[in-house]
């Protein structure tokens, strides 16, 4: 099997995926400058498959001399491209950094490939491409109209990547996922930031008597007047970029895909969820609204289910949180405990 450079691998969607690769056959080399990333993760998965060759090379990815290298002495056959920056409000405040980071490191890590000769790209995007939601599922005919630097430089990648296609050959998937949330179920690897601003495991640390949770805004235009989004859960996005591999491996053309459960949670519904997994009461108190968030993003995910024969494994919310919840319990202070 083949060996995979998976930039971005120490982090929470990119360790997952690592995860699957192993599983799957694949050594990897993650390719991580360790600012949001965890070596402990790379430790867990190296240690879960000890026949896979699972090394990390710490380095960033505006490197291009050291992305190149990492190629070629990996003698890796593809690139999976998860290092970004992800922040929302803080995209909107540091747009400079964002374009830099997202842009230029996705085009370094291209130009680096086009230079070793290797010409398969799955690349981490998101909803926040879409902007504002017309029509109450976002499909892949949806208007790409972001709000925010975060959607904007990803969509500022998805828009290039047809062109370096064009010169270079290299093929492609970009895979635009919705909320990211849970954990391995077997607790070897979870989610781990800090600051945490996910709303899941804010949602736990206000359930085991941390700092209380914040709502932002309650007067968006829905039933319950908070934000509605669509969760999907790690180990399902791992899933489909291990689909989007192997369809690439298979010669299949270049494309674009949304992935979500196709379900619409409200804030108040995840606390609810939040509380009957952990039997627990969630304190929480109503903030502004913060700037860039639309007030509903659901997925269709009706294409990638037919063209990568993808579909959620884990699609029923308390059973998201439910992994989440075991992997906040065992490790409190994330991979250092």
């Amino acid at each position: 099997m083949s060996t995979v450079l998976v930039t971005g691998g120490a982090g929470y969607v990119g360790s997952h995926t690592v995860l699957a690769l192993a599983a799957a056959g694949y050594d990897a080399v993650i390719y991580d400058n360790l600012s949001f990333g965890h070596a402990e993760a790379v430790e867990r998965i190296q240690a879960a498959f000890p026949t896979r060759s699972i090394r990390l090379v710490q380095g960033d990815i505006l490197d291009g001399a050291a992305v190149l290298r990492a190629l070629r002495e990996s003698e890796a056959t593809a690139v999976l491209h998860f290092a970004a920056f992800l922040f929302v409000a803080e995209s909107v405040s540091k747009p400079l950094e964002y374009y830099r980071n997202n842009v230029t490191g996705a085009l370094t890590v291209l130009g680096a490939m086009a230079e070793a000769g290797v010409r398969r790209f799955v690349f981490s995007s998101t909803c926040a491409t879409f902007g504002e939601p017309v029509t109450p599922t976002i499909d892949e005919t949806h208007p790409q109209r972001p709000i925010n630097a975060y959607g904007q430089t990803k969509l500022a990648v998805e828009q290039a990547l047809p062109h370096v296609e064009r010169a270079c050959g290299i093929t492609w998937v970009a895979l635009r996922y919705f909320n990211a949330s849970g954990a391995d179920p077997e607790g070897r690897i979870g989610e781990d930031h800090t600051p945490e601003i996910h709303l899941i495991p804010c949602a736990i640390a206000a359930a085991q008597g941390g700092p209380g949770l914040t709502v932002f805004g309650n007067d968006y235009p829905t039933p319950d007047g908070t934000c509605i989004r669509d969760y999907v859960h790690v180990t399902d996005l791992a899933d489909a970029h291990l689909a989007a591999l192997g369809a690439l491996e298979g010669g299949a053309p270049s494309a674009a895909y949304n992935l979500g459960n196709g379900n619409g949670v409200s804030v108040r519904e995840l606390i609810d969820s939040v509380g009957r997994v952990t039997g627990r009461s969630v304190p929480h108190q109503v903030g502004p609204r913060r700037p860039g968030d639309p007030a509903r993003l659901v997925a269709s995910s009706a294409r990638v289910r037919q063209a990568l024969n993808w579909s959620p494994r884990y699609a029923d919310l308390d059973t998201i949180v439910g992994t989440a919840w075991r992997w906040h319990e065992r490790h409190r202070h994330g991979y250092r405990s």
